[in-house]
């Protein structure tokens, strides 16, 4: 008898453990730079938190920086370890898309993008949630749904979870976001925080509660701040915690809907022909050389495929992330890396030829032309090296910001534009520079640095996220017209004539433009493709303009007219440039792991 009471003391003991209450605090959207109102604010809350009590860690859940810099990450590392109680970090898409470093600056300071901790039996995964490098929806790539299934899967399928990244996973802000939420619904997921909207949000993803969060930064109404989490059994509360304020509570409900592949069935002629899911997020477009596709991806993998069947040949590995279009020539495969290195890999074995170091990472796309490849890195220097040998034949320093683009080789001039407000035309033999290019911005996110340029009647011809299209005399580096008419967006392709320009709008067109000195629009075909931003080329061929959305929509125009083909919808993620073979077949990259052949045949 005497052992009952303790025996209902240990099980009360053991419930009363397993109910214990919890606090943390999250920040979000911090927006670090090297000297800014965004420097105090963060340092406002690591202040106000330690001086709170019972807060036992902070999470941080994205958009660090403003620009994704080494030193504005190093920034902000310094005064979150002023923090006294330990921190957990992931990224966003302000350190995704403006890297110089491709990404990995921020695993080189913080130690990596994702996290995973327990506390008082929760479970914690942090994650990225994209996009890497190219302006697009949110994506979570396939190797981080991998391992939040094996974290998981690990962890069992009673074990409480919270799940922390920087986007909503919803329609419209991340891809992909029904893949995750259906490799994560057969586990205990209490809640899935995040931030990018700088306000406070109680979403539903395809019924896991989500909680987005407001930004570190002062506003209007106040001087900053951030939020508290209060957790009690399997309930949760937020509230928001204004600096010398008082917590307030607050709470809202959201829907959303699933991607719809109902438009394939009104353009029955289209069909996959043949289609590899690499399981692995693809950045960059397919590259076609001597019967056989090359790819490189975000594990740092360039694979060789057959162009007839899509088997894979061989896969050759560097040792980070892989953003830029390789290119073929002369046998040899070129392609940058993350890692700082820009590789030549022989086209048919798949061997190392060459390999040149760099300071920094390489993101550029290469662009080959008789023997000679260029690219751009994120140190300032733009490179001509020789294909065969990997020997650098001339460098040009002169550039201050990272470089992600597509370089145009045309007459005795390279263009290329970068992230710092500037399009570049050096000279070909040298590397000399002959100008440069300015529309005047004051904000690098406005650069013509994504786009690919194209040249014909004198002008080369850039788009930007500016929403502009510009012409620019080729020899002087002088503007010959802008035009906002179409509300266009870092694409732009050239007509095999060199007679016309096309472009994707922000919603729902393709629209063609005349070269020359004056603005002329020659037609609009409204695709349907919805709100667009995704730096995907159009490119024509035989008589066909193919292009690709951010959404996995890849669609085709009639040149001539502007008459829509068809479109076909190969999944819900940013299809890159395609590489049409004919005008009823092209090639494609998808940033969900996905490489295929679409071909359209007669309806």
């Amino acid at each position: 008898m005497r052992r009952i009471p303790y025996i209902l003391i240990l099980c009360l003991s053991i419930l009363f453990v397993q109910a214990k209450d919890f606090r943390f605090a999250l920040f979000t959207d911090l927006h670090i730079t090297h000297s800014t109102p965004a420097v105090e604010d963060l340092q406002r809350a690591v202040d106000q938190v330690n001086a709170t009590s019972g807060i036992d860690f902070v999470l941080v859940s994205g958009d660090i920086t403003e620009e994704g810099d080494l030193a504005s990450l190093q920034k902000a590392k310094s005064l979150l370890d002023k923090l006294k109680v330990p921190y957990y970090i992931t990224s966003g898409n302000h350190e995704t898309k403006w890297s110089e470093s491709g990404c990995t600056d921020f695993n080189k300071v913080f130690g990596a993008d994702r996290f995973r901790f327990e506390h008082n039996g929760y479970l914690f995964l942090g994650f990225n949630s994209g996009p890497v490098m190219r302006m697009a929806d949110g994506h979570v790539a396939p190797q981080d749904i991998s391992w939040l299934k094996q974290e998981l899967t690990k962890a069992g399928a009673e074990k409480p979870v919270i799940l922390v990244s920087h986007y909503p996973l919803q329609d419209g802000d991340v891809d992909n976001w029904y893949e995750v939420t259906d490799a994560v619904r057969p586990f205990n997921i209490k809640v899935v925080l995040g931030g990018h909207y700088h306000s406070n949000r109680q979403l539903f993803y395809d019924g896991i509660p989500g909680l987005l969060n407001r930004s570190t930064l002062r506003a209007k109404a106040d001087a900053g701040g951030y939020s508290i989490y209060q957790v009690t059994n399997d309930s949760i509360v937020v509230s928001e915690q204004t600096i010398g304020g008082e917590p307030k509570r607050w709470a809202g409900v959201s829907l959303y809907k699933r991607p719809d592949f109902s438009v394939n069935k009104s353009y029955p002629q289209v069909k996959m022909g043949w289609s590899a899911a690499t399981g692995k997020g693809i950045y960059s477009s397919p590259v076609v050389y001597n019967n056989s596709v090359y790819v490189g991806d975000d594990l740092g993998d360039l694979s060789c495929y057959t162009l007839k069947e899509g088997k894979l040949k061989w896969t050759f590995k560097s040792n980070a992330r892989i953003v830029g279009t390789p290119d073929a020539g002369n046998g040899v495969v070129v392609f940058g890396s993350a890692d700082a290195s820009i590789y030549g890999v022989d086209a048919k074995s798949g061997q190392l030829r060459w390999k040149m170091e760099t300071p920094k990472a390489v993101l550029g796309a290469v662009t080959i032309r008789k023997g000679i490849a260029y690219v751009g890195g994120s140190s300032g220097s733009f490179y001509a090296i020789d294909v065969k040998t990997g020997r650098l034949q001339w460098e040009f320093t002169g550039v201050k910001g990272y470089i992600e683009t597509k370089p145009l080789v045309y007459g005795d001039k390279v263009i290329f534009g970068a992230w710092d407000n500037n399009l570049y035309a050096l000279e070909k033999a040298t590397g000399r520079k002959l100008w440069s290019w300015d529309a005047g911005l004051t904000r690098m996110h406005f650069s013509p640095a994504a786009v690919w340029p194209v040249a014909a009647a004198g002008n080369v011809y850039v788009t930007a996220p500016d929403r502009v299209m510009s012409a620019i005399d080729l020899q002087s580096g002088k503007t010959v017209w802008r035009t906002k008419q179409s509300v266009v967006r870092e694409t732009i392709g050239l007509s095999a004539n060199s007679k016309q320009l096309y472009s994707k709008t922000m919603q729902d067109s393709l629209v063609c433009y005349a070269t020359g000195p004056e603005v002329k629009q020659l037609w609009a075909c409204n695709v349907g493709f919805g709100y667009e931003h995704a730096p995907s080329m159009p490119v024509e061929k035989e008589g066909v303009v193919f292009g690709s959305t951010r959404s996995g929509l890849l669609f085709a125009v009639e040149a001539k007219s502007g008459k829509l083909l068809w479109k076909y919808k190969v999944g819900n993620s940013l299809i890159s440039t395609v590489v049409p073979l004919s005008k009823n077949r092209c090639l494609f990259t998808s940033s969900d792991g996905t490489v295929g052949l679409l071909e359209a045949g007669t309806k």
